[in-house]
Formats: C-alpha cells, sequence, structure tokens
C-alpha cells in the first residue's frame, strides 16, 4: 500500500521556486516526524529539512533561508517550498515518514525528480 506520494516536481531555471507536496496516506499517518530527503545522480541519499508534529523544523546548513518545510495535519499533506534554487539542488526529492518510537523512516515515498538548469 501507498503511505507517501510526492508531487510538484519539474525543471526550473536556477534562481526559480518550485513546491514540492507529499500527501500522507492512513497508512503513515503514525509518523511523528516527516521529512524531505533528495539523492543526486552519482551520490548518496542526504537530508534535506523535517518537521515534528509539534510543528519543529530542521534543514540542513544548504538548503537553510532558501527551502520551507510546512505541514498540514488536517489535510494529511506535507510541503517543501524551494526558492533561490541552484543547480547543486537537482535530485530526485523524498518524502519519509518516522512512526513514533523509531530511530529511522520507515515510510518512504516514490521519490519526485527536481532538475535546476543554469
Amino acid at each position: 500500500q501507498e503511505t507517501l506520494v510526492e508531487s510538484g516536481g519539474g525543471s526550473v531555471q536556477a534562481g526559480g521556486s518550485l513546491q514540492l507536496s507529499c500527501a500522507v496516506s492512513k497508512y503513515a499517518k503514525n509518523s511523528c516526524t516527516l521529512a524531505w530527503f533528495r539523492q543526486a545522480p552519482g551520490k548518496e541519499r542526504e537530508f534535506v529539512s523535517s518537521i515534528t508534529r509539534r510543528g519543529t523544523t530542521n534543514y540542513t546548513e544548504s538548503v537553510q533561508g532558501r527551502f520551507t518545510i510546512s505541514q498540514d495535519t488536517t489535510k494529511n499533506t506535507l510541503w517543501l517550498q524551494m526558492n533561490s534554487l541552484k543547480t547543486d539542488d537537482t535530485a530526485v526529492y523524498y518524502c519519509a515518514g518516522r512512526p513514533c518510537g523509531w530511530n529511522e523512516f520507515g515510510y518512504w515515498g516514490q521519490g519526485t525528480q527536481v532538475t535546476v538548469s543554469s
């Protein structure tokens, strides 16, 4: 069963903006933390940003001040607003959920491609 479904990826020029969305299904509603990860070609998957149920956010340094994570728990939706995009932001972006009490993210989406051109 699908737990997380991303949308909103696409191609944009450097300096532009994109907003990613992640629909959280009933199978992943027990997630205490939702996050975005990304994986660029030839690189390992890396953490981008996370948000807890209480709204505490965290960002990797390279996106601080440019990306904003948010959620609507009533609509079971997670967003990632990406501004001032750089070519280095090109990657497949994944939505992830960490169930309460777990030390790792147990739910993953299928990913959405973000391509930033110069």
